[in-house]
C-alpha cells in the first residue's frame, strides 16, 4: 500500500552539530544526517545558516567563507537524491548585498533559494550588521552552481501538494510570508531557524508554530539551530517542531550536543479538505502571484508511523479528558437551561431507559436545573417498560433516579403497544413495525407528559446513532431539545465514567458503573429469559469503529479507501481487515440511507468539531447514494 496516494507526506528535520564558519565540515554533518533520514521522506529540513553556522558573526564578511560556502552548497546539492534537502546558507549578491537564504535541493541540483525577509535586530540579535532583507528580491541565478530562482514569493510543487519556506524571524513578524505562501497553495510550510533559548521561550515558540499552522491551515515544520552554535552570550537548543492545523504532531528534545532529529507524516489531503471547508481561507485576498517551482513527485510511503487514535473523539491525556469533560457537560447544560428559559418551561421531561445515553442526558438535566437555581423536582423522569424491556435496565432506571432523589414515574407501554398493533392488524411477532410502535409510543408519552406538566422533552440520542440512523423516525429521533446530539457514543461512555469518578456521590457512583457495564441495546425484542438479547453492536457493528469512520469522513474529508487504510493501522490488534471492511460498508450504507432522519433533527448543542445538524455543519441531500462508495470498498482485497 502506498499511503502517499491518500495525501500523506513524510517530512524529516534535523539539527546536526555545527562547526562554526567551517562549511566543509558542516556539509559532511548535514549529509550524514540527510543519509540517516528515512528513505521515504519527501523533505529533509535543516536549520538556519546550517552550512556556516548562524553565529559566525563578522566572519560572514570573509571571502574565504564565501568561497567555502559555495563549494559546500555544490557538494550538498550534488548529493541530494529524490528526497528534497532544504538547507540554510548565506548568499552573496554581485552588488554587495548579503542574503540569508534557504536552498531547496533535489536530484543533484538546486531547485530554488528563498531569502529571509525579516531581520532580527534587537536584544541579542544583530542580523542587519551583515544581512539585508530579501523582500522584493527576484533573481534568476545562472552560474556554476546551476540555474535556479532566488525569491521570497515562491513555492515548490511536490506532486499534488506544495511546500513553502520562510526563515526564523519571518514567523515572528506581524505579516509573515508563510500566509502568502499558504494562500498561494503551499500546504507544508518549512522554517529554518536559529532561536535562542530563554526561560519559557520554548513554550512561546511551540505555540507560535502551532497557531501559525492553524492560521494558515497547513503543516508547519520548524528546525532550530542546536547547542553547538556559539554560546558566547546565548545558547541555542536545536528545537524541532511539527504542527498540523493547530495541533502539534511531534517535537524534539533540546540541548542535545549530538544533534536532534524529528520525523512526521503530514496529511495534505485533510489540509486541502479543511481549506475548502473553511471558506474564509478560500475567499481571502491574494497579494499578487506566487511563483511555482516544479519539484517532482512525492516518494512512495509504504508504512505509517503517525499515530491515529482508535477513539479520535476522546482525549488520551487524563488531564485533558478532565478539562474536556467539564466543558462538554457545561455546554450541554447551558444549552438546555437557555432553551428551558426561552420556552418558559416549568419542567424537563426525560425518558430513562437504564442505558448510557439517557443516563448522560439525565445528569445534564440536573446540571441545567442547578444553573437555573431550580430544584430536582423540576425534572420529570419516566421509565416506560415495554415488551422488550428487561428487569436489569428497569432496576438501573430506579437506582439512577433514587440516587439523586428524583421521582421516577413508571409507565408501562405494553398494553398501548398491543392495542396499536391490533389496530394495524399486526400479529405481534417481532419485526420493524413491532419495534417502532414501541419507540413511537414512548415518544408520544413523553410529549403528552410535557404538555401536561408544562415542560419540554429532553432528547437522549447521541451523534453516533444519528450518523447511522439508529433511531426511529418521529420517535427517539425527535425531542424538544437533544442534549446529546453532538456527543458520539465513545465519548458518552467516557463522560459517564468521568462523572462517576469525579462528581458522583457514593449512591450514584455504583449505579453509573452498572450502566457502563450494561450492553448497548434498544431493548425492542422480547426475551423469554429476561436477559438482554438485542445487542446493538452485534447488529450494526462496534461503535469504536463507527466513531473512527465518522470522524475521518466528516471531519477529515477522507474517502472510503483512505478510511479503510487508516483503520487497519489504528485497529491492527483489535479488528481484522475483513471486519473493518464489513463495518465500513455498513457505515456508508446507513450514513447515506438515513440522512432523511437527520434532515428533521431537533435542535441540540454542538460540542465538538463534528456535528450533523442540518442547520449547521452537515447539509446533505436525502437522495444521495452510497453505491459508488460501496463499489469501491467491494473492490478492496483483504487477506
Amino acid at each position: 500500500m502506498d499511503y502517499s496516494d491518500f495525501g500523506l507526506v513524510k517530512v524529516a528535520a534535523a539539527a546536526p552539530p555545527v562547526a562554526i564558519a567551517d562549511p566543509a565540515a558542516n556539509a559532511q554533518a548535514i549529509l550524514r544526517a540527510y543519509q540517516a533520514a528515512p528513505r521515504d521522506a519527501a523533505i529533509v529540513l535543516f536549520p538556519e545558516l546550517s552550512v556556516t553556522g548562524y553565529s559566525a558573526e563578522d566572519l560572514f564578511c570573509a571571502d574565504h567563507l564565501r568561497r567555502a560556502t559555495r563549494e559546500a552548497l555544490g557538494r550538498i546539492a550534488d548529493a541530494a537524491d529524490e528526497r528534497v534537502l532544504v538547507v540554510g546558507a548565506p548568499w552573496w549578491l554581485r552588488d554587495g548585498r548579503l542574503l540569508n537564504c534557504a536552498f531547496a535541493c533535489r536530484a543533484g541540483r538546486i531547485l530554488g533559494a528563498v531569502p529571509k525577509t525579516a531581520q532580527a535586530n534587537y536584544e541579542e540579535f544583530y542580523e542587519k550588521r551583515w544581512f539585508v532583507s530579501g523582500a522584493g528580491v527576484a533573481i534568476d541565478v545562472d552560474d556554476e552552481l546551476g540555474c535556479f530562482p532566488l525569491r521570497s514569493r515562491q513555492i515548490f510543487a511536490l506532486g499534488e501538494t506544495a511546500f513553502g519556506i520562510e526563515i526564523c524571524e519571518d514567523l515572528w513578524a506581524p505579516s509573515s510570508p508563510s500566509v502568502a505562501l499558504a494562500l498561494g497553495g503551499a500546504e507544508i510550510l518549512l522554517n529554518l531557524s536559529a532561536s535562542t533559548e530563554l526561560v519559557a521561550k520554548a513554550d512561546y515558540r511551540r505555540d507560535l508554530v502551532r497557531m501559525q499552522s492553524a492560521r494558515a491551515i497547513c503543516a508547519y515544520v520548524y528546525a532550530g539551530a542546536g547547542p553547538t552554535e556559539s554560546t558566547k552570550d546565548v545558547v541555542f537548543g536545536g528545537h524541532l517542531i511539527a504542527a498540523e492545523n493547530g495541533r502539534v504532531l511531534a517535537e524534539s528534545s533540546r540541548f542535545d550536543l549530538g544533534g536532534s532529529t524529528l520525523c512526521v507524516e503530514v496529511d495534505c489531503q485533510r489540509l486541502r479538505h479543511d481549506r475548502i471547508r473553511r471558506n474564509l481561507f478560500a475567499s481571502s485576498p491574494r497579494a499578487g502571484p506566487v511563483q511555482v517551482v516544479e519539484a517532482g513527485s512525492v516518494p512512495p510511503l509504504a508504512a505509517l508511523t503517525r499515530d491515529y487514535p482508535r477513539q479520535p473523539f476522546v482525549p488520551t491525556d487524563e488531564a485533558e479528558l478532565d478539562a474536556r469533560a467539564q466543558e462538554i457537560l457545561a455546554i450541554q447544560a447551558t444549552g438546555l437551561a437557555r432553551r428551558m428559559r426561552a420556552a418558559k418551561a416549568e419542567r424537563l421531561v426525560i425518558g430513562i431507559s437504564g442505558g448510557l445515553d439517557s443516563s448522560l442526558a439525565f445528569l445534564v438535566c440536573l446540571d441545567a436545573l442547578r444553573a437555573l437555581e431550580l430544584s430536582a423536582d423540576a425534572l420529570c423522569a419516566l421509565t416506560m417498560p415495554g415488551p422488550g424491556t428487561t428487569p436489569h435496565t428497569v432496576e438501573s432506571a430506579r437506582l439512577l433516579t433514587s440516587a439523586v432523589e428524583v421521582s421516577l414515574r413508571e409507565t408501562p407501554i405494553g398494553e398501548a403497544v398491543r392495542r396499536q398493533l391490533d389496530d394495524l392488524g399486526h400479529a405481534g411477532e417481532p419485526d420493524i413495525t413491532f419495534e417502532n410502535v414501541q419507540a413511537r409510543q414512548r415518544t408520544q408519552t413523553l410529549f403528552n407528559t410535557a404538555n401536561k406538566v408544562g415542560g419540554i422533552v429532553v432528547g437522549t440520542g447521541d451523534l453516533s446513532e444519528l450518523a447511522l440512523g439508529w433511531c426511529t423516525f418521529n420517535a427517539d429521533q425527535m425531542a424538544s431539545y437533544n442534549v446529546n446530539a453532538g456527543v458520539p457514543k465513545t465519548l458518552v461512555a467516557y463522560l459517564v465514567r468521568w462523572y462517576a469518578r469525579h462528581r458522583a456521590n457514593n449512591a450514584l457512583r455504583p449505579v453509573l458503573e452498572r450502566v457502563l457495564a450494561t450492553p448497548i441495546t434498544p431493548e425492542l425484542t422480547p426475551s423469554a429469559s429476561g436477559e438482554i438479547v438485542q445487542q446493538t453492536e452485534s447488529i450494526i457493528g462496534p461503535y469504536e469503529l463507527h466513531d473512527f469512520f465518522l470522524y475521518h469522513f466528516v471531519r477529515g474529508g477522507a474517502g472510503a479507501e483512505k478510511i479503510f487504510a487508516l483503520a487497519r493501522v489504528a485497529f491492527a490488534e483489535r479488528h481484522s481487515p475483513a471486519e473493518i471492511k464489513r463495518w465500513l460498508t455498513v457505515f456508508f450504507q446507513r450514513f447515506f440511507a438515513q440522512q432523511f432522519k437527520r434532515t428533521t433533527l431537533p435542535p441540540g448543542p454542538k460540542v465538538g468539531t463534528v456535528s450533523l445538524s442540518p442547520r449547521g455543519d452537515w447539509r446533505m441531500p436525502d437522495e444521495a447514494s452510497a453505491d459508488a462508495i460501496v463499489a469501491a470498498l467491494d473492490a478492496i482485497e483483504v487477506a
